[in-house]
């Protein structure tokens, strides 16, 4: 009992000692402040408001300086409209019920073919002092007229030098009188999830508006397009934002703003200029984008598919398909490789695969690591061009009766009523709602093609490879659905 109220009184007195200490601190710095001159205290106030958020006290000085390089464009395009059945006063089908289509009526009554103007506004940022600038691609897309006015109120007019559609991307080129104010481009990839970003453009045709916010996310993949790995940031975004740079505090162009959510707020979308940097060069001298080309097709990893490919980690892109007498089918790459690394670059997933190949040169070789039954491999391939007509080879298949699955051999007769390519193999023909193979996406009519790296061509050999010990709670189908290749991996529990 002595012992506690000891240990009590100690306690206590170191308390009073650090309060005292605390109290006598604090009044030195409230006088120290006190007679402070009010160039110190205004300092002294500033960097208490850096202390609590990183923003600064004023973005004015910044704005100045990168306005002038950020320009209005504006489209005008040609619609026609009008025509043979539009246009009646009561209803298209009007004529047709009361007097059979009579066409003295109708060519009475109907306008003519007409065109009109239609406009939109956009936003854009000058790259050299000679008239190039950056926009998105669907600002001046099929304009016929396209007109670019800067921060001083000068006009001229545009013409497009390059556009890419997958990217969003565009490059125009005006011919001003004397040399013009640019932008300086900044590095994306070193842009982080906090960081202060500025917008100008023209958000509802309202010239050189800007807007301030963070980096609310990156790499995002909205559906936009093959390539996405957009920005996210929560500065306001509107129509006729589009085009417009999205700038770090440095004052360098760190992205192009390009889409919003509709009905959403604070949510907007920055194409990173890292990815711009990469296509201008061919925006500028070819017009369009050169990509390069595996000749692979791939699918994310699931949890199930890494257990069956005795994966770790459910990272990498999965190989469904090889397009036959394609870099990847020359260098050896197989069906069920799993493409974990490429030209010294970690593979996520399928969308930085796309990415990643996109941007290497047509011709250069490249080393693609990959994981097969286990191992690792380092294989090299010659990328070649991608092409947008290159359809994959079709390839026979089979299906099955487990899992909830029902299938039949595929015969002359089976693949007409279907609608097969394919002549011979196996394919579903009903799938049990609830089972495991529902429950996988497996569908009826799919063709079964591979069961665990096995080649299914007849229903003999799906049953041999369906009754194994190791497949009865779990199975990695090779699936041909339509024209496209797809794994699944089934798992009963």
């Amino acid at each position: 009992m002595e012992f506690r109220q000891k240990s009590g009184k100690k306690f206590l007195i170191i308390w009073f000692v650090f309060l005292l200490f605390f109290f006598f601190v604090s009044l030195i710095g409230a006088v120290h402040f006190a007679f402070a001159s009010p160039r110190t205290q205004q300092k002294y106030r500033l960097a208490s408001a850096r202390d609590i958020s990183t923003a600064p006290a004023s973005f004015a000085d910044l704005v100045e300086k990168l306005k002038p390089a950020v320009v209005n464009i504006s489209t005008t395009k040609i619609v026609r409209s009008g025509g043979k059945g539009q246009g009646a006063p009561f209803g298209d089908d009007f004529f047709e019920r009361f007097f059979g289509g009579d066409d003295f009526f109708r060519k009475f009554f109907n306008e003519a073919p007409r065109q009109y103007r239609q406009r939109s506004l956009g936003s854009g940022f000058i790259i050299t002092r000679d008239g190039y600038i950056l926009t998105n691609n669907h600002v001046v897309e099929r304009a016929d007229k396209i007109r670019v006015r800067l921060s001083s109120g000068k006009e001229y007019d545009a013409r497009i030098i390059g556009k890419d559609a997958k990217t969003d991307l565009a490059l125009i080129k005006i011919t001003p009188a004397g040399n013009l104010p640019v932008v300086e481009f900044g590095d994306s990839d070193k842009l982080r999830v906090g960081d202060w970003v500025i917008a100008i453009g023209n958000p509802f045709g309202l010239e050189q508006t800007i807007t301030a916010g963070i980096v609310s996310a990156k790499g995002r993949v909205i559906g936009a397009g093959p390539y996405d790995n957009f920005i996210q940031t929560d500065a306001s975004i509107n129509p006729g934002n589009s085009g417009g740079p999205l700038f770090s505090m440095d004052g360098k162009v760190v992205g192009i703003n390009t889409a919003i959510v509709a009905q959403g707020q604070g949510i907007g979308f920055a194409i990173p200029i890292n990815m711009a940097k990469e296509i201008l060069p061919d925006l500028k001298t070819k017009g369009k984008v050169t990509r390069g080309w595996l000749g692979v097709s791939v699918q994310d990893i699931t949890e199930d598919m890494a257990q069956s490919l005795k994966m770790k980690e459910m990272e990498g892109a999965l190989v469904a398909e090889v397009v036959p007498g394609d870099p990847a089918d020359k260098a050896g790459i197989k069906t069920g490789d799993v493409i974990v690394e490429l030209d010294g670059k970690k593979i996520r997933d399928t969308h930085e695969l796309l990415r990643v190949v996109a941007t290497i040169p047509v011709g250069r070789k490249v080393d693609v690591k990959v994981l097969r039954d286990g191992k690792a491999y380092v294989i090299p391939v010659v990328v070649t061009e991608r092409k947008e007509t290159t359809q994959l080879a079709e390839k026979s298949g089979g299906a099955g009766g487990y899992f909830g699955m029902t299938v039949r051999e595929i015969t002359p007769e089976v693949a007409q009523n279907l609608g097969l390519s394919e002549k011979k193999g196996v394919v579903v023909v009903r799938v049990k709602p609830g089972s495991p193979a529902d429950e996988a996406g497996v569908r009826p009519r799919d063709v079964i093609v591979q069961v665990n790296k096995v080649k299914i061509s007849s229903i003999k050999d799906y049953k041999r490879e369906m009754s194994r010990k190791d497949v009865r709670n779990k199975a990695l189908l090779l699936v041909k659905r339509g024209k496209t290749n797809l794994y699944i991996a089934l798992k009963k529990g």
